[in-house]
């Protein structure tokens, strides 16, 4: 979980790749009108966001299901969202990734075909509520390279 550019996309790919999970982009998710709207430099509001994250829920239960093991990305920006996204899924962990707001910045402006602008990136940080300590899940300050991320993240887990 973590605003745009924080290297979800990343970290998840590589976290599949080390422990053989099942990984699923959270913003393949999102609806054609969210992406329409965040490519119009609009951010989403709750009653957007409500629909996309029952799907990676769902998503998440039918991994579970199955016995599977699984990581998905999603912003996952506030409390109530990850409640939900944890609501009947026990296994559910999430890893906060956190990166200096300048280090956002330039990443997203050096970005190149994803929908989600960088002007939407304050909106982003304004709606983060960090991960309470009575969630499942850990933060990780992302530096140094995507090896080092990785290796942080897999000693939590």
């Amino acid at each position: 979980m973590g605003v745009s550019g924080s290297g979800k996309t990343t970290l998840a790919q590589d976290l599949s790749k080390a422990r053989g999970w099942t990984y699923a982009e959270g913003d393949d998710f999102h609806s054609q009108a969210n992406v329409e709207k965040m490519r119009s430099g609009h951010p989403l509001t709750d009653e957007d966001r409500w629909p996309w994250l029952r799907s990676i829920a769902a998503w998440i239960g039918e991994r579970e299901e199955a016995g599977e093991s699984a990581v998905v990305t999603c912003s996952a920006l506030k409390r109530a969202y990850r409640d939900l996204l944890a609501q009947d899924n026990p296994s559910v962990v999430f890893c906060e990734l956190k990166v200096p707001d300048e280090v956002l910045q330039e990443r997203l402006a050096h970005r190149e075909g994803h929908y989600m602008p960088a002007s939407l990136l304050r909106s982003q940080l304004d709606t983060l509520e960090d991960l309470h300590p009575d969630e499942r899940g850990f933060r990780v300050r992302v530096q140094g390279g995507p090896a080092q991320v990785l290796d942080e993240v897999l000693r939590h887990l």
